[in-house]
């Protein structure tokens, strides 16, 4: 049976006090839930949180990885660099990533290899857009996201990784997919891989990644092929996230 997950994304919010804070209330309100969590914190603030986390049930992410080992790419952190800081999480392909910044299939591949290489789970993000959605193609672009990195790395590497789903569309729009549409994208996600390898595809954790919140996160996690969240506005605030954590 796969363990459930709730990972935080705190994306380019707060200041060394407040996450401080932050860390240290959901340390105190994780309680005996057997399933897993995580926040995701801005890299300056790697070596703060995690010193207040060390030996507590939160781990630690980051938000992006850079595609390259070492070198001249001035404004990067490397996989070793995360790993130093005991990062054990880090996402790659965030849909802000890939329309802000440019990453592209091929480089998200590029970095979900570089976060393998140091041990370090890559939470691989996939999605559409609203424009996708409505031309139907949705499918199509979660398979070909999932294809630069199962081509790069090898169906194998899914063992050693997460999965979120991300309705670009759903993003900090205030809409937020049924429970009925997350699940039809989730189980397609889950039947794509089990094509390639039915073990992976059964252990493999999928989160849904789209504006989930207190009032419609039971439904979501009850869905068979959700195994949890990746949360991003209602994780800065305690009280919030662990009312989604604790809707498994």
């Amino acid at each position: 049976m796969r363990q459930s997950l709730v990972v935080g994304n705190w994306k380019m919010n707060g200041t060394r006090a407040s996450t401080a804070a932050l860390a240290q209330s959901i340390i105190t309100g994780l309680g005996a839930n057997s399933a897993g969590c995580a926040v995701c914190v801005p890299y300056i603030f790697l070596a703060s949180v995690g010193e207040i986390i060390k030996g507590s049930g939160l781990a630690l992410g980051a938000q992006n990885v850079a595609n390259q080992p070492s070198g001249a790419y001035t404004g990067e952190i490397s996989a070793s660099m995360l790993n130093e800081f005991g990062c054990q999480y880090v996402l790659v392909g965030h849909s802000e990533r890939r329309s802000y910044y440019g990453d592209t299939n091929a480089s998200v591949a590029e970095r979900f290899c570089q976060a393998q290489t140091q041990n370090i789970t890559p939470i691989l993000c996939i999605g559409e857009t609203l424009e996708q959605r409505e031309q139907d193609q949705t499918f199509a672009v979660v398979n070909e996201q999932l294809d630069a990195v199962i081509n790069l790395a090898g169906i194998d590497a899914l063992n050693s990784a997460v999965l979120a789903y991300e309705p670009v569309w759903a993003i900090g729009t205030g809409k937020t997919a049924s429970d009925e549409q997350a699940q039809e994208v989730h189980q397609h996600i889950r039947q794509y891989i089990a094509a390639k390898n039915q073990t992976i595809a059964d252990k493999i954790q999928i989160l849904y990644g789209g504006s989930a919140k207190p009032d419609n996160a039971k439904g979501l996690f009850a869905m068979p092929d959700i195994d949890g969240g990746l949360i991003g506005g209602a994780s800065l605030d305690a009280d919030s996230f662990l009312k989604i954590y604790h809707s498994i």
